[in-house]
């Protein structure tokens, strides 16, 4: 059994990202990051599906699908992940005690709305949620949550909630933790960062369809220029309020994981000593820049102190902006000739 002492908590700007970095320097891999778990993880992406809602708004994501980075990441790295669900509650919580007895940290999926030490307008029913279960003391499970400052508990009733909330992406319990733990060397790692950064050049350039990538960023900005005159401008707020939820609290949304790229493209010019993709780092920053000015805008539309259709045009503009910008990056990450 993991004492607790023996856990290092460490706070992260994203949850899988932070639930990835976590457990790999648990397991003595202190050359990891959250930038390099996100970048050899391919974790950047955009995509927009018209066809599905939640709470009531479109449905927009700035990352890849939950779980991809880790799986990715580890799989670079000569590692693997195992990954359960169950459809019997107390399976899982058998599985999960099983694991603490053995000493293992593990990941789990979970919603947010039934996390009691989440501040309550932070609260609302997203469940790809991720978290640490390192131990448990009396009928209080150890939690590591990577975007909260310290560990904190949950009950076993509480642990129960989050693991089966129901809604879109229900975890059903899903829990996770790598396997075949081995010394990662140089050239590994370096391999890991040249395959991470071209499948995600490939994927925001080139996925099929007009709704991901590069190209669903413009299919976002060509929805809300329609939105107001065919929805009316109550809906059409309530529209951009969500994605600025989708970008602003969940995860770390549009602005902060193109910050975290540029971070990983940083550390990636160290590790393969390559100066170029400094200057392709600093335009990742500015399209972060330009998705959190673009997210204040939305704001001010969602909260009705904007009501024009120009304001609407002028956030279209931006996202228009950001496809470009995104777009030309990626296009000179493909043209490195990067060595490993």
């Amino acid at each position: 059994m993991i004492m607790p002492n023996e856990f290092k908590h460490h706070q992260s700007a994203h949850c899988e990202n932070g639930v990835a970095t976590s457990l790999l320097k648990y397991h003595g891999m202190d050359f990891i990051s959250e930038p390099l778990v996100f970048g050899i993880g391919s974790g950047l992406f955009y995509i927009h599906i018209p066809f599905l809602m939640i709470n009531g708004g479109p449905a927009v994501s700035y990352r890849s699908m939950p779980g991809w980075i880790f799986s990715r990441a580890s799989k670079l790295l000569g590692l693997s992940v195992t990954r359960k669900k169950f459809g019997n509650e107390e399976k899982a919580k058998a599985f999960l005690e099983q694991k603490i007895k053995e000493g293992v940290p593990v990941g789990c999926q979970v919603g947010v709305f039934n996390l009691p030490y989440f501040p309550p307008e932070y609260r609302f029913h997203f469940n790809a949620h991720n978290l640490i279960v390192y131990g448990k003391e009396g009928n209080d499970y150890l939690i590591s949550d990577p975007v909260m400052e310290k560990v904190t508990k949950l009950s076993e009733e509480d642990m129960m909630k989050v693991r089966f909330a129901k809604g879109p992406f229900a975890p059903n319990g899903h829990i996770y933790f790598p396997e075949n733990i081995k010394s990662v060397n140089e050239e590994t790692i370096r391999r890991a960062v040249v395959k991470g950064i071209k499948r995600n050049s490939r994927d925001m350039l080139h996925v099929p369809g007009p709704i991901a990538g590069v190209s669903g960023i413009n299919f976002t900005a060509k929805h809300i220029r329609k939105w107001r005159e065919k929805l009316g401008a109550k809906k059409a707020a309530l529209y951009l309020g969500q994605i600025v939820r989708m970008q602003e609290e969940i995860g770390t949304g549009g602005g902060g994981f193109r910050f975290i790229y540029a971070a990983f493209l940083e550390q990636g010019a160290a590790i393969l000593k390559e100066d170029k993709l400094i200057s392709i780092s600093d335009e990742f920053t500015k399209a972060g820049d330009l998705w959190r000015t673009s997210a204040v805008q939305m704001g001010r539309i969602y909260k009705g102190r904007l009501d024009e259709q120009k304001y609407y045009e002028e956030c279209a503009d931006m996202l228009n902006q950001i496809s470009s910008i995104e777009k030309e990056a990626f296009k000179r990450l493909l043209k490195l000739d990067l060595k490993y």
